[in-house]
């Protein structure tokens, strides 16, 4: 870092003390690229396996909505008076989708 061409010993206290510095500084750098590096890769491994519970996730919520649907129509018959429960199975239904 030094531009003049004299030996190591000839640096001032201040320079000897800066490199000292920056080299510590790098070294932390490096340290921290590594434990980013670290880190991303495990990120994307947690990514891979919740990517891989995306079918398993679709099937049950289609499982939920027919079963919703069918215990719609089992109620129907007995529960409803005129009036009664509209609209209550379709917020249902909307909710357990989304």
């Amino acid at each position: 870092m030094s531009s003049h061409a004299g030996p190591p010993t000839a640096q001032s206290p201040f320079e000897q003390q800066r490199a000292a510095l920056v080299a510590e500084i790098a070294t932390s750098l490096e340290h921290v690229l590594q434990n980013i590096n670290k880190l991303n890769r495990a990120l994307e491994g947690v990514i891979a396996v919740g990517n891989e519970f995306g079918a398993v996730e679709a099937l049950w919520s289609q499982f939920e909505g027919v079963m919703a649907r069918e215990a719609d129509v089992g109620e129907e018959p007995e529960g409803r008076e005129e009036g009664e429960g509209e609209g209550e199975g379709e917020e249902e239904r909307v909710d357990g989708k989304g």
